[in-house]
């Protein structure tokens, strides 16, 4: 089959050469100049899995800048694990302002982009004006490392954990099929069952009867196998080999979020919502969909309402 690079629908990408990295950015809106919204994807995820927001959000007046991050599509992929540390991450959301001219913006993440997005909040509080997150609420950082925790509660096969103490093992298994790997993960209406044994991912990537439905179609799933066979998944994963070290680098930042946030979660999602959001977010709203993970895709007429409602009754003073 002819993998497409690309879907004609959604905007074409410009490479844009900011701190220390290339990153490929997808742009929109451009005549809604001065209102800017910044969306940050998750893993294993591109820039396109903005499609169904985007339009959206140019029609409701935003200028839409949707950049691939480090490790992802056409965008740079360093060789060292710590190149992909919270410290770069959110210093190339920062140059990413920067380069638009833009003080401030609206920024929105989903999954691990909504962990990006939590801490490029704390850690450049000025630059953010008011946050939506999907799938992840923010992550309070607690008194040990983050992967510790995970390894002492879950074991030493929960994918985090496994990710860092066997590097490349699961890496190369997802390499070896990425169109298998990601329609076996990106599924809905699965049926709820018991955590199985063993590495989670390595399971999902190697099963040869996925549960539920798929949630891509076939256009949709060659704009993603095109993108991983090219970049791979090992730049994604060292920001989960990073997470220790992010904890470390957020133990000076003031852990509260201080701006409006809307917080999105999926009903049948895995990622547990937070019983205590609005201690550290006060200013937050929570929303509840009938969706698994990917809310923003399986249940996009929906949430993509409640997101420009939510804009709407929250200008930027």
């Amino acid at each position: 089959m002819d993998i497409p690079t690309h879907d004609s629908t959604f905007p074409e990408a410009t490479v844009i050469s900011v701190n220390g990295v290339d990153l490929e950015v997808f742009e929109a809106g451009q005549e809604n100049r001065g209102n800017p919204i910044v969306l940050c994807h998750g893993w294993p995820d591109i820039a396109y899995t903005w499609r169904f927001q985007i339009p959206e959000l140019v029609a409701a007046g935003y200028h839409v800048i949707a950049p691939n991050q480090r490790g992802f599509g056409n965008s740079a992929r360093p060789e060292e694990i710590i190149a992909y540390d919270i410290e770069h991450l959110t210093g190339d959301l920062a140059a990413l302002l920067d380069h638009f001219g833009y003080q401030s913006a609206v920024f929105m993440g989903h999954d691990w982009g909504a962990f990006v997005v939590w801490s490029f909040t704390l850690l450049y509080p000025q630059r953010v004006d008011k946050i939506v997150a999907l799938s992840l609420p923010y992550l309070a950082r607690g008194d040990v490392p983050w992967l510790d925790f995970m390894e002492a509660v879950f074991g030493e096969d929960y994918y985090f954990v496994h990710f860092t103490k066997q590097p490349g093992v699961a890496d190369a298994i997802f390499d070896e099929n990425p169109a298998r790997f990601l329609n076996n993960l990106y599924r809905k209406d699965e049926p709820l069952s018991p955590p199985k044994p063993g590495m989670a991912m390595i399971e999902i990537a190697q099963n040869s009867a996925p549960l539920g439905e798929p949630l891509l179609n076939e256009r949709e799933l060659a704009v993603y196998d095109s993108a991983f066979s090219r970049s791979g998944f090992t730049g994604g994963i060292n920001w989960y080999r990073n997470l220790n070290r992010n904890w470390r680098l957020l133990a000076d930042a003031d852990p509260i979020i201080h701006q409006p946030a809307l917080m999105i979660y999926g009903l049948r999602d895995a990622v547990a919502r937070s019983e205590s959001l609005s201690i550290f977010v006060p200013n937050v709203a929570e929303l509840s969909c009938d969706s698994g993970h990917w809310v923003h895709q399986e249940r996009h007429a929906e949430s993509t309402s409640a997101i420009i409602d939510w804009l709407g009754q929250h200008p930027v003073k």
